[in-house]
Formats: C-alpha cells, sequence, structure tokens
C-alpha cells in the first residue's frame, strides 16, 4: 500500500504561519498567491494522455501557502528565505512541501517538453503564482520583473541578468499554462477561485 503524502492542511499552514511570526504583510501576499494557484489548478484542462500528472491541489496549495514561511526570519539577511524555508518544512516532516517552497523563486530545473503537454507538477505552479503577486495585487509578469530588478539588483548588471533570464522562463511557462487554461493571463485577476477547505473561513476572514 502506498504511504500518504505528508501535506498539511489549510488549517495547518496558517498555524505554521503563526508559529513563525508571519508578517501581515507577507500573509495578505501568501494567501493571495494560494489563491493564484487554486485558480490555475481549478481551470487546468489536462490532455487524456498526461491526467495522471496532475498537480495535486493539496500539494499547491500547501506549498503556496507556505512559500514564505521564513521570510520574516531572513528579513535582517542572515537566511536565504526559500532555503530557510524547505528547512522548515522538512522540520515538521512535509519534506514534499519544502521542496516547492525551496524552488519558488528559481526552478532547479525547466522542462517545457512536459508543459508543451500539459503536464505543471506543482513545484512550477507555485513558482508561477508567486512571480504574478507583487505585495497583495496580482500583477503581469513584466510588473513583477521591474519590482524585482529594482528591489533585489542593486544596480548589479550580472544580477540583473540572472533575474531577466529567470523570468524569460517564467513567461515561457506562462505561453504553455494558459495554452490549457480557458482565459488569457491578462484575465487572472478577474477569474480568482476562492479557497475551499480546512481553515478556509479564518483565510477568508483575513479580508484578502
Amino acid at each position: 500500500m502506498e504511504t500518504p503524502r505528508a501535506i498539511p492542511d489549510q488549517a495547518v499552514c496558517l498555524e505554521l504561519m503563526e508559529q513563525y511570526g508571519m508578517l501581515d504583510n507577507i500573509r495578505r501576499h501568501s494567501l493571495l498567491v494560494a489563491r493564484v494557484a487554486e485558480t490555475l489548478v481549478g481551470n487546468l484542462h489536462i490532455p487524456a494522455d498526461s491526467r495522471d500528472f496532475r498537480p495535486n491541489r493539496n500539494l499547491v496549495l500547501a506549498g503556496a501557502l507556505l512559500h514564505d514561511i521564513a521570510k520574516t526570519r531572513c528579513l535582517d539577511g542572515s537566511c536565504r528565505h526559500a532555503e530557510e524555508g524547505q528547512l522548515i518544512c522538512e522540520e515538521h516532516g512535509y519534506p514534499e512541501v519544502g521542496v516547492i517552497v525551496g524552488e519558488h523563486v528559481l526552478l532547479s530545473s525547466f522542462t517545457p517538453e512536459y508543459y508543451r503537454r500539459g503536464r505543471f507538477p506543482a513545484r512550477e505552479i507555485v513558482y508561477y503564482a508567486d512571480k504574478r503577486v507583487k505585495h497583495d495585487q496580482i500583477v503581469s509578469l513584466q510588473e513583477r520583473l521591474l519590482y524585482i530588478i529594482d528591489r533585489y539588483s542593486g544596480n548589479l548588471p550580472a544580477v540583473e541578468q540572472r533575474i531577466r533570464e529567470n523570468f524569460r522562463r517564467c513567461q515561457e511557462l506562462e505561453r504553455h499554462l494558459f495554452s490549457f487554461l480557458p482565459f488569457s493571463a491578462e484575465e487572472l485577476p478577474h477569474r480568482l477561485l476562492p479557497l475551499a477547505g480546512p481553515g478556509a473561513a479564518r483565510i477568508a476572514g483575513t479580508g484578502t
């Protein structure tokens, strides 16, 4: 018998946000990323030959809710929040979620041949959803790119080039992703689905 996957539900994710002192602005960002991810997964039209590769909704939501779990801890520059977040998830017994958290800034591998066939792992869904949310607003990839360059490049050409290359990959992912969705990337803000499941009432009560 297959061992059940260790995936925290939404209520547990919210408890972890509290435990790690997630700041309100980071929480709002995380909740909106989760709604974007939920909308993508809920609307994906997966081809018949790729249905076994449909992303696990619970895994996507947990990864989205916890992707910035270490952001508050790392604001002083003492750690990298993606790597630290992965460690936190692993410490709590959620290694699969930890991989998503660890790669939400930069994917360790990029496989367009999968995306062209409608195969989008949870990791890619969370990576893309995060790139579409600036603070607590859904924006285009271009707007998010300019913000990231201004905030994190330090006016260093080499760093800016790495950021641009990361977003070039994300733009390619976007093209493939929305070829399997019934709306365009521009329409995403108007197609958001509410979160449902354990903890959803508490999430709705945040005003996001």
